[in-house]
């Protein structure tokens, strides 16, 4: 079991990334003790959506076809309405969460980007939550939802909303050391 200090964590977004959902995990990863990298379709700055515009950017640390999945212990896929849309139709970045997902490591989703376990066909049976209005989206692709700040199933953790952050991250944190999980069906 690997703890936090000793763990290496994936963040993957693109533009659009709801700011919070992107610094907040990245910082208090960070001042966890881990190591943090952050992957975009393209290795270039990445611009976050706040509130009601255009917010700060961050670089991306290299772009998402250049990631190897046995380098880490965790991805986290921030939210905003953006983001994962446009996440959801690249490639590479669903071939990225699909092997992170077939893997058994920890999977990290808040607000929005719940979306992204639907597009890799994981939901079937599970537990999770998420930004309310998505929530008959998750349902339709087979998830039990619930209304709840942060829910885990099969070291897959979700998170609702920028309000949640503080227990998304600790969940980030306890499920990284408590290590690889059981490994989850994908559907075809």
């Amino acid at each position: 079991m690997p703890k936090i200090t000793e763990s290496k964590i994936l963040i993957l977004a693109t533009d659009g990334f709801e700011k919070s959902e992107l610094f907040v995990p990245l910082d208090k990863l960070k001042e966890a003790g881990a190591e943090v990298v952050v992957a975009a379709p393209e290795k270039r700055p990445i611009k976050s959506w706040d509130e009601k515009d255009w917010g700060e950017t961050i670089d991306a640390d290299c772009a998402v076809a250049d990631v190897d999945v046995s380098d880490f212990d965790a991805i986290v896929l921030p939210g905003g309405q953006i983001n994962p849309d446009l996440l959801r139709v690249d490639t590479d970045a669903m071939a990225v969460i699909k092997t992170f997902l077939k893997s058994g490591k920890v999977v990290a989703a808040i607000c929005h980007a719940p979306w992204l376990l639907a597009e890799a066909g994981v939901l079937k049976g599970l537990d999770v939550t998420s930004y309310h209005s998505i929530k008959t989206d998750l349902i339709n692709a087979g998830a039990n939802w619930h209304d709840e700040e942060t829910v885990a199933d099969k070291g897959i953790v979700t998170s609702r909303s920028p309000k949640d952050l503080d227990a998304f991250v600790s969940k980030i944190i306890e499920e990284v050391e408590e290590g690889r999980h059981e490994m989850r069906d994908l559907a075809a």
